[in-house]
């Protein structure tokens, strides 16, 4: 009969049988909320989810659902996916799931493959003694642990946020919150389990957790979770920059951009992912880039609020414009020409950027081929007009063009001669890039007769 110990910087140590029932086990420290105390109904479960909860139960497991899709079918919403917690070790549920596959290295997780769904069956984590040899403090500050197996006790204290610590339990429907979570959640407010400087300091990404669940939840910060962001935004630049990646990926492209770009700003965050950037929005001119970046980011919003795709490398490029900018003048001010002066640029900007946050070569190379074809719009005469609108990124290269003219970064002139030609037909495309009677071009040669390109759909 396995013993455990409750987490002891929260509680007092008490033991109890683990082949008693959840409820009760768990009755002394949590609050349990029956079903007719929540709106969480089994209709809006997965049916693939309540069959690995049923299953594990029927196997003699605890099973519950945890994290976001409880949060979320509180707040009426559908979740992304459905995580499982049990106690079951990932091989024991490997042995209850035929489709089932264990991966990870510093923490193992069971998935179990349903079609295209996935449900990711987490072994409730536990916590090292205080005195452990596993424990490491890192150079930057960072706390560093690995993660081990325990009880559900445990694994409530190793989850960030008390909103995020919520236990839909399948024997009895009921919710288990040991953190206060559902009175949180009630406040619309997002906090920290634990002491917030440890908390941050074991995780740094956590701040940028923290912002993005804020936003998409609409809930505030907690005052003690709040309060050391200002002060350990730092730790980010410990984080490696593979991962900040993904994340800012998450942060930008899930349809609050505008907000998630002023918090990150509000608390010092965005000045660690995007140096440049912030430098260029510090000494803005007029109000230009940071309209163009709001602008960017309110197109990006848009577009995932009517269910089309999203591109990284578009809004990516938008971030990076104005440092763009401000490299490729000092390169033409050493005597160099436009081409050469923007690619020398392109190259700085993105290798700078890139050792914070590793943008993968596909993403680069499609955010220079936006940038260089800026200045190519201008040419509207002769043959390169229909040559440009041959390539692969001309639908999205004319959208940032668009969004520069509404910003005043372009003219609007020329987004609309662009609009007009991308619409003729071919006797008036030709009248369109015809050079001017008397006057010169640096296009010459008669335009080739081509077919319209097949609209693209996508940025």
């Amino acid at each position: 009969m396995a013993i455990f110990k409750f987490f002891k910087k929260i509680f007092s140590v008490t033991e109890v049988s683990a082949s008693e029932p959840a409820a009760s086990s768990l009755a002394s420290q949590a609050r349990i909320y029956p079903r007719s105390e929540h709106c969480i109904s089994r209709s809006q479960i997965s049916e693939n989810a309540l069959k690995v909860l049923q299953r594990l139960k029927k196997a003699g497991f605890e099973a519950y659902l945890v994290g976001g899709c409880v949060r979320d079918l509180l707040l009426g919403r559908e979740p992304k996916d459905f995580d499982v917690a049990t106690n079951a070790s990932p091989e024991q549920v490997k042995q209850v799931f035929r489709n089932c596959r264990i991966i990870g290295r510093r923490f193992r997780l069971a998935h179990v493959f349903f079609g295209r769904e996935i449900i990711e069956v987490a072994t409730f984590r536990g916590s090292e003694p205080e005195q452990s040899d596993q424990q490491v403090i890192h150079e930057d500050g960072r706390l560093l642990r690995d993660n081990v197996f325990g009880t559900l006790e445990e694994d409530v204290w190793r989850r960030d946020f008390t909103v995020n610590a919520l236990y839909y339990n399948i024997r009895d429907f009921s919710v288990v919150d040991f953190t206060g979570g559902m009175r949180d959640h009630a406040n619309a407010v997002l906090r920290l389990i634990g002491d917030p400087e440890i908390r941050y300091r074991e995780d740094p990404v956590r701040m940028l957790r923290a912002i993005r669940f804020a936003v998409k939840l609409g809930f505030t910060l907690h005052p003690d979770t709040e309060r050391p962001i200002y002060s350990q935004a730092e730790l980010l630049k410990s984080i490696p920059a593979a991962r900040l990646y993904d994340e800012v990926l998450k942060l930008f492209l899930a349809g609050y951009g505008v907000q998630t770009f002023e918090m990150l700003r509000h608390y010092g965050l965005f000045a660690i992912l995007f140096p440049a950037t912030d430098k260029c929005l510090a000494t803005q001119d007029h109000d230009f880039p940071r309209l163009f970046l709001i602008r960017a980011l309110e197109n990006s919003d848009q577009r995932y609020a009517d269910g089309k795709s999203l591109t990284p490398y578009f809004l990516l490029a938008a971030l990076l414009w104005e440092p763009l900018q401000w490299a490729a003048q000092k390169h033409l001010q050493h005597g160099e020409n436009e081409t050469i002066a923007m690619q020398n640029a392109a190259n700085e900007v993105l290798n700078r950027q890139i050792k914070i946050i590793a943008l993968p070569r596909h993403i680069t190379q499609s955010m220079r081929d936006v940038w260089f074809l800026q200045n190519k719009f201008s040419r509207t005469v002769g043959s390169r007009p229909y040559r440009l609108l041959e390539q692969p990124k001309f639908r999205a290269a004319y959208d940032f063009l668009q969004l520069r003219a509404e910003t005043g970064g372009a003219d609007p002139a020329l987004v609309d001669w662009w609009t007009r030609f991308q619409e003729a037909d071919d006797e008036t495309r030709r009248k369109m890039t015809t050079p001017p009677k008397g006057g010169s071009s640096k296009s010459r040669g008669k335009p080739r007769r081509r077919t319209r390109p097949k609209p693209n759909t996508q940025q």
